[in-house]
């Protein structure tokens, strides 16, 4: 069908309808158009029959009929969908045909003009057929299905159909990490955190995935370690790109903040669902192997990785990988192998990448090995016939060349003939008598077939591996070497021999080749004075390693209406072809160079993309002459509205609010200069409208380019000859910046990854080039640049542990030969070592003394151990004073090392029983368990952490610690703090104290808060009475919500649940707020009273006494808790490291509640006593009268009771905070601290006589009973809590002469009891 000229607007849609009469209906496609005009009524429509069946019977049978709509007006699309829309089905038919029944009607295609085309797409939920995506023109523009599968916009409607289709349901296999740490219960589908991990991140998936058409649900199938990688399918139809990524979108807004979702991390991974081929099927040794991986994604980025090595495979001279697109819908990658070997066997990936999917094709080859077939064995007769000689190749072999060649003393000649079609070589000879001289009977001689198959030349561009294969046929030699032909001589580490029966080989592996390698390499096999030498030519062509290409920006926000300069950077020129790729396009390059630095630009120009809100990925391809590649890191830009845009900065770039990105210094706002650049990220955030700097990783050009040496020097063919003046430069120089070191992390990040990469190249070090490396630890540790490490190892965790494994590679190394073994003394690190020379060798001791920490060290080795050793081996003890303090602590246990770090090793593997004897000095603080533990590089995810296997202290007197271990490494010793081990009995039960507890005290503050709110009106009848329970019930309020603040946050810690900074930071400032709330208006309860009985005649109103009441019982905590939060939080030592508390160790944030607390606790104190002494002892014109008297007295015991509590619970609390607080301060705290709430109830509000008679208003018999209450009398009906009691008469006792003022007690036995608490009540 050809869609009508005039027509501006086409629908289809599909009818499904059941019937049960016999149809006898055409095969044939009828085609009925409507062109529906303004005036024309909408309801008309024109069957067309798609397909039809022809039935006899009259069962009921369904139906399927495609209707075709065209029409001129657009209005008409709406009405029409709204309408169908509306129907409800099944529809039954009319009175004619009662056997019809429309089951649905689904609206399948639109046709729309778009200038002079016409592009039809599919309605949600359906797709064009696959044929029809690769036969006609799809709109590319707009066509962003999900990769694989239908796509969804033509530029015309197929002439003969079909339409668009219901699209499967399909299954996507999705990862995402969250930047939190692992925990081995996520293993554990069975624990709770499993499970709450499963609910929550289930919960934000169906919310975020439920906008995609056809969702059907979502389960997290699992979680893998590397931060937490969650892995989940999601069933739906296929989706656009656009909605999986508003979706993701939705997802992360979805999901709790504590969870740290990394948007960009989002990944779907399909796994063997491409077409791969391998040819030929079988595979001989020397075959050139194609490996096709085709799949229906339109994408270049294309790779391959050869599993068995984890290697990514590059074009190389053996190695040629090519990647195409094909009818606009398929990509086709091609990987040969040249020369195939066994070595090349195993198992290889294709890789193709769009967008967020991943498609993986894996396939496994195997390489037979040629064996060749020859007679071992056979007579000849010097009688002129023939004798053949054969020798075959299982497997057909195109040999290049078959050499014959014989061993004996007689030489009888022959003709060789080889067929290449058999892969055999046949020797034929005649012996005649002239050749078989008398005598020579039985002679042997050998006859050889060398067969050899021709290699490719070398030719390799820089980053590629090479390999160089030498072959003897000769196994007696004496020694294997390579070198070049400048003499340069190879290091062993770079080649292997192998010895055979019958020859040996050798082969040269280069896994990174730099242009150094270039060059003409010679083997050499050596016996005694004769020399076999082979030669081979290598050419490296250069080529950038993808390392040392620098793009700018990393990342960046790009408005979708605007654009944003891109770049790629390399610090030499060369004959580079470069262009930008993003997904299928390529985009052209602009060079520009400045000295030493070549860059490559483009604009990108976000209206290229086909939508917005989306992340794009930009690359740099880099192609030399060799025609071999590399690809630069990936540039993401994130493409937003406009609007959302809110700093701007020329160099920095755009941003939303809240937006974090990094740069490399140079390409930032650092003084940077292209002769020597820094190096390093800075990190940026979008503040309001401006962009901040939050951290500062950059390294200073000097260090940077040593940086950039050492990775060259690794490389190098000439590294050992190179290694020994390059640390001597290293520790010269970062003497010298020793200062810029202590304030820059970056640098000291530099220096450590420096050290990392040297302590590989060695096989041997000398004792000055030991001296260099310790000058460069010596500086690095120093206290100036510890709190540099601090700030470093926020975001490095494993930086100390990779430090200290390069110094114990040096160590390993040394050899001090002839030399006198070295020793080395500095104020942070110390070293002594010893040789074993003979087969008696003496006990090994060494002290380590720094009088400058007052810290010092023994290690003894027993000399029956030292037996056990190789002779010449060395054996290295290292002591540093300041690594204890660097190293990662144990979080779980809150360990802390006090004491030095030595470490020992043998230049030679141990691997006969072994023993250590180490003596401490210990400088914790007194009581907690002793331990001995070692650095196990292995724990934590390799990061490394204390370890007590193998160790134990055999004695310690309290300065002293002696260790036992039966390992070698880095030691020290742990000191628990006295908090008890959670796990053990006093542990459990702090807790059961520290939560029943607390929720006691909860329980008792809000049952203050129901008296106050049942009592309030009878109580605050008057100003003075009125402010007095106003502080009572603020009192109350704030301790309850901290107490609630503090249970929250101690069941999260305990139970081990995610809790980020930001909540943790939160909890603390409101625990901080609320407690110092308690204080303060405590304090106003206590001025208040002073206020009363000092201005006596001076009143002011109670809006007044109210206003500066709330403003000093919440706003000066508030100005403490914000100025505190404020001076402590940039630097990220608010709280602490494993509490949501105070900081102590770093800043001694706690303070700011500790003194504000104290000073108060010492006030109140102070006012009660003036208030008791005026009161016992007035002035003249000052004495109150007795109503007034027992109302002071009354305020002034809520006050003498409360305050000193109070005070005394929080001064045990704060006692605990110090390392050494015996654990009876523990206990007294943790009791105190149960009983807050009770004593604000008690003596704070029940002990209030009021209070009492208020309650008993309410609720006591008397009420019912008025004679009964009238006639009893005064001591059986006053309350517990009265004056009179005896338990209040022991309270008395403190304040006043037992008997002489008995405040309480009323003037009158007859008077009713409200009548006796008048006088009492001025103040309450």
């Amino acid at each position: 069908m050809k869609s009508p000229r005039r027509t501006t607007l086409c629908l289809m849609f599909i009818v499904i309808y059941s019937s049960k009469a016999a149809l006898n209906w055409n095969y044939e496609s009828t085609i009925h158009p409507l062109s529906l005009h303004e005036h024309e009524p909408a309801g008309e429509e024109a069957l067309r029959q798609k397909r039809a069946v022809a039935t006899k019977s009259p069962t009921a049978e369904e139906y399927t009929v495609n209707i075709e709509i065209s029409f001129e007006n657009a209005s008409f699309l709406d009405p029409i969908k709204a309408y169908l829309n509306s129907l409800s089905f099944p529809i039954h038919g009319n009175n004619t045909d009662q056997i019809t029944d429309i089951l649905s009607i689904n609206v399948t295609t639109v046709c729309r003009p778009a200038g002079n085309e016409i592009w039809c797409s599919c309605e949600t939920g359906y797709g064009w057929p696959r044929e029809r995506c690769l036969h006609n023109l799809i709109c590319q523009e707009r066509d962003v299905f999900l990769p694989g599968h239908h796509c969804s916009c033509l530029k015309e409607l197929p002439p003969n159909g079909p339409f668009c289709l219901l699209q499967e349901d399909v299954t996507l296999n999705m990862r995402v990490r969250l930047n939190v740490g692992f925990q081995e219960d996520l293993m554990n589908t069975s624990s709770a955190l499993y499970r709450s991990y499963k609910t929550d991140l289930e919960t934000a998936f169906r919310k975020g995935y439920g906008i995609l058409p056809g969702f059907k649900g979502v389960t997290v199938t699992g979680f893998k370690s590397g931060s937490v990688v969650v892995t989940y399918e999601v069933k739906t139809t296929p989706p656009s790109l656009e909605l999986i990524h508003k979706a993701n979108e939705q997802v992360v807004q979805s999901l709790n903040q504590t969870y740290k979702m990394d948007y960009n991390s989002f990944q779907a991974v399909t796994i063997n669902e491409s077409n791969f081929f391998v040819t030929p099927e079988i595979i001989f040794e020397g075959d050139t192997v194609s490996l096709v991986c085709e799949k229906e994604v339109l994408s270049s980025n294309v790779s391959w990785r050869y599993e068995e090595q984890q290697l990514e495979i590059q074009n190389s001279s053996r190695f040629s990988i090519y990647t195409a697109l094909f009818n606009n819908m398929t990509s086709v990658s091609k990987l040969t192998i040249h020369n195939i070997t066994p070595g090349d066997a195993g198992e290889y990936v294709c890789k193709l990448i769009l967008d967020i999917f991943e498609y993986e094709c894996k396939k496994k080859i195997d390489v037979m090995p040629i064996q060749i077939l020859a007679n071992e064995e056979m007579k000849v007769m010097c009688d002129n016939n023939p004798v053949s000689l054969n020798c075959c190749s299982q497997g057909n072999v195109n040999w290049s060349k078959v050499e014959w060649k014989q061993e004996g003393k007689i030489n009888i000649p022959g003709t060789p003939e080889t067929d290449i079609d058999s892969s055999c070589s046949r020797y034929t000879l005649k012996a005649d008598g002239t050749q078989c001289p008398s005598g020579s009977s039985g002679t042997t001689v050998i006859y050889t077939s060398n067969l050899t198959i021709t290699p490719d030349p070398i030719s390799v561009s820089e980053g590629q591996n090479f390999s160089i294969k030498c072959i003897s046929d000769v196994s007696n030699y004496d020694e294997v070497y390579w070198n070049t032909s400048a003499g340069i001589k190879i290091y062993q580490r770079f080649y292997t021999t192998r010895r055979y029966l019958d020859g040996a080989e050798s082969v040269l592996t280069v896994k990174t080749s730099t242009r150094e390698w270039n060059g003409t390499y010679h083997c050499i096999f050596r016996y005694k004075n004769s020399y076999s030498i082979a030669t081979k030519d290598v050419i490296v062509h250069p080529l950038p390693l993808k390392l040392n290409i620098m793009v700018d920006p990393l990342e960046a926000t790009v408005s979708c209406s605007g654009s944003h300069h891109i770049k790629c950077c390399i610090e030499e020129d060369g004959d580079y072809k470069v262009t930008f790729h993003t997904g299928s396009s390529s985009l052209p390059a602009a060079k520009e160079v400045n000295k030493k630095q070549v860059c490559y630009k483009h604009n990108f120009n976000a209206s290229s993309v086909s939508w917005c809100s989306k992340t794009v990925d930009v690359c740099c391809h880099f192609t030399n002459a060799a025609n071999n590649s590399v690809w630069s890191p990936s540039m993401k830009l994130n493409l937003v509205p406009g609007e959302n845009i809110t700093c701007q900065d020329p160099v920095i770039g755009v941003g939303e609010p809240g937006k974090v990105i990094q740069k490399l210094c140079r390409f930032s706002n650092v003084p940077s200069s292209p002769e020597s650049p820094i190096g390093g990220t800075i990190t940026y955030k979008c503040v309001g409208s401006q962009w901040e700097e939050k951290r500062n990783d950059c390294i200073s050009a000097p260090i940077n380019s040593l940086l950039q040496m050492a990775k060259a020097l690794i490389k190098s063919p000439s590294q050992d000859e190179m290694l020994p003046t390059y640390l001597k430069d290293l520790s010269i120089s970062i003497d010298k910046a020793e200062h810029e070191i202590s304030s820059s992390p970056g640098s000291l990040g530099a220096i450590i990854n420096i050290l990392d990469l040297l302590s590989t190249v060695p096989t041997q070090v000398n004792s000055e080039m030991m001296t260099h490396v310790l000058s460069t630890v010596n500086v690095i540790l120093g206290k100036p640049v510890l709190n540099t490490w601090k700030v470093l190892q926020q975001q490095w965790t494993n930086q100390s542990s990779q430090l200290l494994h390069s110094v114990e590679r040096f160590s390993q190394a040394l050899q001090s030969g002839d030399s006198p073994p070295l020793s080395f003394s500095q104020t942070n690190v110390q070293m002594s070592s010893m040789v074993i020379k003979s087969s008696h060798p003496e006990t090994y001791q060494q002290r380590f003394v720094f009088p400058y920490f007052d810290l010092w060290g023994n290690v003894v080795i027993d000399k029956s151990y030292l037996e056990n050793l190789q002779s010449d081996s060395s054996i290295v003890t290292m002591a540093f004073p300041t690594l204890q303090a660097i190293l990662a602590q144990d979080i779980q246990e809150n360990n802390f090392a006090e004491s030095l770090v030595m470490t020992t090793t043998v230049s030679h593997n141990t691997t006969m029983p072994f023993r250590i004897s180490m003596t401490f000095k210990n400088n914790s603080p007194s009581g907690g368990e002793t331990k001995c533990v070692f650095w196990n590089f292995r724990l934590a995810n390799n990061t490394g952490g204390w370890d007590s296997s193998g160790c134990y202290v055999e004695e310690g007197d309290g300065d002293n610690v002696t260790c036992i271990c039966d390992h070698l490494t880095s030691f020290s010793i742990l000191m628990s703090p006295d908090s008890p081990d959670p796990s053990s009995l006093l542990g459990i039960l702090l807790d059961i104290i520290s939560y029943v507890g607390v929720g006691f005290s909860i329980l008792s503050l809000a049952a203050c808060l129901v008296v106050e709110a049942v009592v309030w009106k009878s109580v605050t009848k008057n100003r003075t009475s009125y402010m007095r329970h106003t502080c009572i019930v603020n009192i109350a309020a704030s301790l309850l919500v901290a107490n609630t603040w503090f249970i929250v946050v101690a069941a999260i810690q305990d139970n081990r649940y995610i809790l980020c900074k930001t909540a943790c930071v939160a909890a603390t400032f409101f625990i901080h707020f609320f407690y110092l709330s308690v204080f303060f208006w405590m304090l106003t309860l206590g001025l208040m009273l002073f206020y009363r009985l000092v201005f006596i005649l001076h009143e002011t109103s109670r809006s007044t006494q109210k206003a500066i009441a709330f403003c000093l019982g919440y706003g000066c905590p508030l100005a403490i808790s914000v100025i505190t939060l404020g001076a402590t939080q940039p630097r990220e030592v608010y709280t602490r490291k494993n509490v949501c508390w105070l900081n102590w160790e770093d800043t001694k944030a706690l303070l700011a509640f500790a003194i504000p607390a104290l000073i108060i606790v010492v006030v109140n104190i102070t006012i009660t006593i003036v208030v008791i002494t005026k009161i016992l002892r007035p002035s003249i014109g000052d004495k109150p009268c007795k109503q007034e008297k027992s109302s002071l007295f009354q305020i002034s015991k809520s006050i003498g009771v409360l305050t000193p509590l109070l005070g005394l619970t929080w001064g045990f609390g704060l006692t605990t905070v110090f390392p050494g607080t015996n654990l009876v301060f523990h206990i007294i705290f943790a009791i105190l601290n149960v009983f807050q709430g009770l004593f604000i109830l008690l003596f704070g509000c029940l002990w209030d006589l009021k209070v009492q008679e208020a309650l008993l208003n309410k609720f006591s018999l008397s009420r019912w009973s008025s004679q009964h209450s009238k006639s009893t009398s005064l001591g059986s009906s006053t309350p517990v809590f009265s004056m009179s009691s005896p338990i209040s008469r022991r309270f008395n006792n403190l304040f006043g002469k037992t008997g002489t003022y008995n405040v309480s007690t009323p003037e009158a036995t007859s008077s009713s009891l409200e009548n006796s608490s008048s006088a009492s009540s001025l103040l309450n």
